[in-house]
């Protein structure tokens, strides 16, 4: 048979150019440190800052210092079994995290794994923890509400989609409270929640998921735990997850509210961590970039344009404050990247105010854009009322002599601070929030002795929902007073107020009616009846 050298050149250039190589070449590094949930790693000069790195028994790291011959890895995780000479593969994946409808109702950890024994999170999509924050072309001017159901806050200092808003307090004066009050509202909002807890105990954790379960909130909200028993790496990349998974709803046209409870620990967390890291510390011991790391988490909260689907990521930090000293480096930090802030006062909250807001210290800075048109209306001198009866009530303990306009500024602003009252867990609706405020500002709780005002409010709003449906719908459909809708509800304030006292004469109830006389024979001109207030404080 002949030999045809064409042939067997052809056949020789198919297979080389068919051949590939079965030998893989990997980035391998090499473990020469590790401690304190830190380790420097030789090798890997390819590596990208935020990778994610695999050590020996499955256990994650993520590259936060590039130096000149090591990297600097926090782990994610025990690493007691580490040691000198481990071997580190590169991923080749910035770090991300699971994200869509798919966690809602679940408690997971930062990474993503569910901590709530209902198995395994099936998750489709996943997002990477770190996002450029939308640009100024990209978003929209916040112009929806996001109400609370705490008629404070929704009066004085509301909150709108797309919105960060700062809580911030002395430990122990229902700040979280206050944000588990905000989820518990969002009920058929159609807002999608993400609690992130931050380095708090497990049982606390656990106690908010019942409370949550409980009152059926579990159906549109995401846990997001990372507890005082993991390692600061897991409670420095926790806020970021939230804030990843909120994204995914906001980027796809739907509304997120994502609670960061709380950044003080967050920021010691990224101390501890900078510190191990060998980073140079600076006031209090804090690196240069912590004020970066808390605006590029709260900067990613926006509400978008039209264009990008409208949709919307609304932020709660949390911040705790030691004696009320707000001047503190974290949380000037925090106040000055946030829209506002909800401060909470712990002699308040001593003296039985709550939510114990203090309203010369809060703001929203977003204000009136952020209410329905009839808050607007019915709470406009709100804030000024209670103000004034703040400083009034602080000189009036030391004089004797009142004379009559300030006696009524006392007995309104008293009343006021009643109506404000609101017990825990009991979030209202906007149009119960608008006539309770509007009995208070109108001068009807003026002649009632003080004990009276909550059940008062609590009988006249179930009165209006039994008797008055008709006027309640209209209100919740039109969201605006005009004089026919505002002289109907003032008549049948007084129709149940006439009602209410007589009824409580009937029981004996202590000195209803010579209260009624002597607040009437102080404040005299001041408020004469409900007639003559009902043309103040209306904001029309």
């Amino acid at each position: 048979m002949a030999i045809k050298p064409d042939e067997i050149s052809a056949v020789l250039r198919r297979e080389i150019e068919e051949f590939r190589p079965s030998l893989a070449v990997e980035d391998i590094g090499t473990v020469i440190q590790v401690g304190d949930g830190i380790a420097r790693v030789y090798g890997l000069r390819k590596v990208m800052a935020g990778e994610l790195l695999l050590f020996p028994g499955g256990l994650m790291g993520v590259a936060l210092n590039l130096e000149e011959d090591e990297i600097g890895v926090i782990l994610f995780g025990p690493y007691q079994h580490l040691k000198e000479g481990d071997e580190v593969r590169r991923t080749g994946r910035v770090i991300e995290v699971p994200v869509g409808d798919e966690l809602i109702g679940r408690v997971v950890n930062p990474l993503g794994e569910p901590l709530d024994g209902r198995g395994p999170v099936k998750a489709t999509r996943r997002r990477p923890l770190e996002r450029k924050a939308p640009g100024v072309i990209e978003r929209r001017g916040v112009h929806q509400p996001l109400q609370t159901g705490l008629k404070a806050i929704d009066a004085m200092t509301p909150i709108g989609r797309g919105q960060r808003e700062l809580i911030i307090g002395d430990r122990q004066t229902g700040k979280t409270a206050l944000a588990i009050d905000t989820i518990l509202n969002q009920k058929g909002q159609d807002v999608i929640c993400i609690y992130v807890a931050i380095g708090q105990k497990a049982s606390t954790v656990a106690g908010v998921v019942e409370v949550l379960r409980e009152h059926g909130a579990m159906d549109y909200t995401i846990v997001v735990a990372a507890t005082a028993a993991d390692p600061a790496p897991l409670l420095y990349i926790a806020p970021y997850a939230g804030c990843a998974m909120g994204e995914e709803f906001m980027f796809s046209g739907r509304h997120a509210l994502v609670v960061y409870d709380d950044l003080t620990k967050h920021a010691a967390a990224y101390r501890e961590i900078s510190l191990l890291l060998r980073r140079p510390p600076g006031r209090e011991a804090f690196p240069g970039d912590i004020f970066y790391l808390h605006s590029r988490l709260l900067e990613r909260a926006a509400k978008l344009s039209d264009e990008l689907g409208g949709g919307s990521l609304t932020a709660l930090p949390i911040v705790e404050t030691q004696a009320g000293d707000i001047s503190a480096y974290i949380p000037t930090n925090v106040i000055s990247i946030t829209d506002g802030q909800i401060y909470l006062e712990t002699d308040l909250f001593y003296a039985g105010v709550r939510p114990a807001i203090n309203v010369g210290r809060s703001v929203s800075r977003v204000g009136g854009d952020a209410q329905v048109k009839m808050m607007k209306q019915v709470a406009g001198s709100l804030r000024l009322d209670l103000s004034q009866y703040r400083e009034l009530a602080a000189f009036a303990q030391f004089g004797s002599e009142l004379d009559r306009a300030t006696r009524a500024r006392l007995i309104r602003g008293e009343r006021l601070v009643e109506i404000l009252k609101q017990d825990q867990y009991q979030p209202m609706p906007v149009v119960d929030e608008v006539m309770a405020i509007f009995v208070g500002v109108n001068g009807f709780l003026d002649d009632l002795p003080v004990e009276l005002v909550r059940p008062f409010e609590r009988q006249f709003l179930e009165y209006m929902h039994s008797s008055q449906a008709d006027l309640v719908r209209e209100l919740e459909e039109k969201k605006a007073f005009d004089d026919d809708l505002w002289e109907r509800l003032a008549a049948a304030v007084k129709s149940f107020k006439a009602n209410f006292v007589r009824a409580h004469q009937l029981a004996g109830e202590a000195g209803v009616g010579s209260s009624r006389q002597g607040v009437a024979g102080q404040t005299g001109s001041a408020h004469a009846g409900t007639g003559g207030a009902l043309k103040t404080g209306t904001g029309r």
